[in-house]
């Protein structure tokens, strides 16, 4: 990947933040956009400090024209497009019983059309070097999960966008890779939404106990470098893809025990 230029979307935490390093690390020029433009000034900053290249531009993928402008400044600063990293999102945690429709709209929004946009604008410089598109799912992509209606609904519509987008391009030379992270120690669950848009504030999970975000960037990397079709993470949810073909109603009931142990869990 050494000379190569990667676009990534959320790339001011998280799993993009961590992207932004492991790319950059490994000889690649890096393009980052996100709302918080501070923490991306300081991660540029950063990477350029240690020698990499990397520059940053504010981004709100729900905002059709503003992907098309980072998009367009992210080629004017490096003269080209490689890869492309559809890491932004947001999730939500609600019954779905309980959650008002503009929540599921807002989750589909930055998720789904965020991804829509970007690759739609980039797609011309991707062809053009035979490079990657990425989208960064989740096992959610893989099964439904309860109280997750429209975060579980965004990442199966990415799916679908993404496999016809690989069957579109079988002869033009581009990669399109999937990648299903398992839960992911980020801030994403901090600003989920609840039922009535509001953000959670604190995560329900033991963020030390999972996966770190620095982890999943480096598989993202070499699944980039190898270019492959799709990439599971941790043993649950490989666990996952495969009862989902074998034992879909064993699979129900497994998904529903573990998600209702979680503190304060909406269902029970």
């Amino acid at each position: 990947m050494k000379d190569k230029v990667v676009v990534i979307t959320g790339a001011s935490s998280g799993i993009g933040k961590a992207l932004a390093y492991t790319f950059s690390r490994k000889g690649s020029s890096v393009f980052l956009g996100a709302r918080n433009v501070e923490a991306l000034k300081k991660i540029t900053d950063e990477i350029v400090a240690e020698g990499g290249k990397a520059a940053f531009a504010p981004l709100d993928v729900t905002d059709e024209a503003a992907c098309k402008d980072f998009i367009l400044k992210a080629h004017d600063t490096f003269g080209k497009i490689d890869v492309l990293i559809n890491n932004a999102g947001i999730s939500m945690r609600a019954l779905f019983a309980d959650t008002t429709p503009d929540v599921l709209k807002k989750v589909m929004d930055v998720n789904f059309w965020g991804t829509v946009y970007c690759t739609k604008y980039a797609l011309p410089f991707l062809l053009e070097t035979k490079g990657s598109v990425v989208a960064v799912s989740s096992v959610a992509g893989i099964k439904g999960l309860p109280g997750r209606t429209g975060y579980s609904a965004s990442k199966f519509a990415i799916h679908g966008f993404m496999e016809s987008l690989r069957i579109e391009n079988l002869k033009t030379g581009l990669h399109v890779l999937m990648a299903y992270p398992g839960f992911t120690a980020s801030n994403i669950r901090n600003t989920a939404l609840t039922a009535d848009g509001s953000q959670q504030g604190k995560s329900p999970l033991e963020e030390g106990k999972i996966m770190p975000a620095e982890e999943v960037a480096e598989h993202i990397y070499r699944a980039v470098k190898k270019r492959k079709r799709s990439m599971v993470l941790t043993s649950e949810g490989k666990l996952t893809v495969l009862l989902s073909k074998f034992f879909t109603g064993f699979l129900d009931k497994l998904v529903y025990n573990h998600m209702a142990k979680e503190p304060d869990s909406p269902f029970k």
